[in-house]
């Protein structure tokens, strides 16, 4: 994203300069749409909860920027040799979270590839003054997590033999959860910013909240919430092909003095991950509150945001 082009045409609310969540674009005073697109290689050998997972993930976009979806499109790339019962298992676990989403899949498109992939292209509305943004952080406010991290520990790590069937479940459950009920609440909280937590860590996603706010934050690392079992998978050696990349990225301005296991948690990249919500202090634990009774029972404050000449984020 970052490479791209800005966009110069004036309906363009949302473009590339920020690295939001998705693209917004105006068609009217009342009116803006939601672009975006996302897929990802098989997280589980259950092709049903792979495409459950998967659709959740790429709707999860439309929903951090406050929007609701209204139609997918379908992108797959299956391999020659994939079982065709396993191919419509996908399917199905992705039609189904788009109907839970409230949306419609239109149709899609297919291609032959050795790696399995699937995703959708998700198109979304909102109001053009109700777009919630991953830049809007205000020092005072609190930040909240919707979901646990370390989705990445367990996938490799179950990939490898590690871990219990029980523990990936359990990720996979909070994976396949949509974000749309938290975002609402964090609307109706008055949410200054918000993004969601997936590739580039919970430290890359939480740094572009930060530098694009001009402010910086103070987790308390005690309150992250992990996923049963991660701190177990980096005991186990298990890591990922993104979590030293993230690192090198986001390392320079995270100011942190944390046992191993801890500090590899910031950069474990989350597949469907949470909310990353700053709100007004007063407000955020309500919202918690609200959360963890319904739509996101994990949910937690997990820090602050402070006022910095130069953006870092400092975990204590």
């Amino acid at each position: 994203m970052a490479q791209l082009p800005k966009p110069t045409h004036p309906s363009v609310l949302v473009g590339t300069e920020t690295s939001d969540d998705a693209g917004v674009y105006a068609l009217d005073d009342q009116r803006a749409i939601i672009c975006t697109a996302d897929f990802i290689t098989p997280v589980a050998d259950d092709p049903y909860r792979f495409g459950q997972v998967a659709a959740a993930n790429a709707l999860s976009d439309v929903f951090a920027m406050g929007g609701e979806a209204l139609v997918a499109l379908a992108l797959c790339a299956f391999p020659k040799e994939l079982d065709p019962e396993a191919a419509q298992a996908i399917l199905a676990g992705g039609q189904d979270k788009v109907t839970e989403a409230g949306a419609v899949i239109l149709g899609g498109h297919t291609v032959r590839n050795d790696q399995l992939f699937y995703g959708l292209a998700v198109t979304g509305q909102v109001h053009p003054k109700k777009i919630l943004r991953n830049i809007g952080a205000r020092p005072g406010d609190a930040l909240v997590l919707t979901k646990p991290l370390g989705t990445g520990l367990l996938i490799n790590g179950r990939r490898k033999g590690l871990g219990t069937d029980e523990e990936l479940s359990a990720a996979l459950d909070s994976m396949a959860r949509l974000n749309r009920g938290a975002a609402q609440a964090a609307l109706r909280y008055g949410a200054h910013a918000c993004t969601d937590i997936t590739g580039f860590g919970f430290a890359g996603h939480a740094l572009g909240m930060l530098v694009g706010s001009r402010v910086s934050a103070r987790i308390n690392v005690a309150a992250l919430p992990l996923l049963d079992g991660a701190r177990a998978q980096i005991r186990n050696g298990i890591t990922t092909a993104a979590t030293a990349p993230n690192r090198a990225a986001a390392s320079p301005r995270v100011r942190a003095s944390l046992d191993p296991e801890l500090e590899q948690i910031l950069f474990d990249p989350q597949t469907s991950g949470g909310l990353l919500i700053a709100l007004d202090s007063s407000r955020a634990d309500a919202l918690v509150s609200e959360l963890r009774s319904g739509d996101a029972p994990h949910a937690v404050r997990i820090g602050e945001v402070i006022a910095a000449d130069e953006p870092f984020l400092e975990v204590v």
